[in-house]
């Protein structure tokens, strides 16, 4: 009709859909933090920007929050180059610069490690070392706050692993502090789902860097967490709530009702 007016947002269904799943991970993402206590004010965080789709999100979530957060902390960006041929930190240092976002880029010779040892997971050894070299940087430069971007799946697909194929009920946690209590790792993104974080960085357009590690293990067929990965996704075919119930049974764990003798023999007022 002539003379009517539509809304704004209804006339970019693209922008529309960008900001209804900003608030959907936002919101998920500022419910882990203020549950597990991930940011105090004055933190100094450091995102370990890998360059892939969740540590942009992560970066992209963090700047948002760091706007409207009743808590002040600064962000900074850190990138570990682990010396395959393939990789190509430029993008990553040109939108840094674009977002006016400090970054570091950390040289590592990760790739003969990885080959001198090739009776180990390369891609465990390979998480090992990136986590090292971000330490080993964050403990020089007085800094211990590290944000990583594993997502809600990586999380369900870490617990699946380890109790199929390790013998022990755990996962990736959404706070961790290191050995030396100097490092504190968070994982704000930790109950956020990949195919939401997937949709909004294609919305966004963030420049999306490949590791350019020529093994490509962890994507394979083959490997148990593309194995698990697809265990998932046949499961949330017959019961599409199957991330969220997983996620709940991990924040409602009955000690009392599993197997372990220490937790057995755990004072009442800490049992459950």
């Amino acid at each position: 009709m002539p003379g009517l007016l539509v809304p704004e947002a209804n006339k970019h269904p693209k922008h529309r859909r960008s900001s209804q799943l900003r608030q959907r991970l936002r919101r998920k993402m500022g419910n882990a933090i203020s549950d597990y206590s991930l940011l105090e004010d004055g933190d100094d965080v450091v995102v370990a920007l890998s360059g892939g789709k969740d540590s942009w999100i992560m970066l992209d979530l963090m700047l948002n929050l760091c706007r409207h957060a009743p808590i002040r902390f600064t962000i900074r960006a850190a990138t570990v180059d682990g010396g395959f041929p393939l990789f190509d930190p430029k993008p990553i240092q040109e939108k840094c610069s674009d977002l006016n976002i400090p970054h570091v880029l950390l040289p590592a010779p990760i790739k003969p490690v990885i080959e001198a040892k090739p009776q180990y997971s390369p891609c465990a050894m390979c998480s090992r070392l990136r986590r090292g070299v971000l330490y080993s940087y964050m403990r020089g430069a007085g800094l211990s706050k590290l944000a990583l971007g594993h997502n809600l799946d990586d999380v369900l697909e870490t617990l699946l692993m380890n109790l199929f194929y390790e013998g022990r009920l755990s996962t990736m946690p959404l706070k961790l502090i290191s050995n030396d209590g100097a490092i504190t790792v968070i994982r704000p993104l930790g109950t956020c789902d990949e195919s939401d974080i997937i949709e909004y960085n294609n919305l966004l357009g963030y420049p999306v860097v490949q590791s350019g590690c020529p093994l490509g293990l962890c994507s394979a067929p083959v490997s148990k967490r593309f194995q698990m990965k697809k265990l998932l996704r046949e499961l949330n075919a017959d019961a599409p709530d199957i991330r969220r119930c997983m996620l709940r049974a991990m924040m409602n764990v009955k000690t009392t009702h599993l197997l372990d003798r220490d937790l057995l023999n755990l004072p009442k007022e800490f049992a459950k």
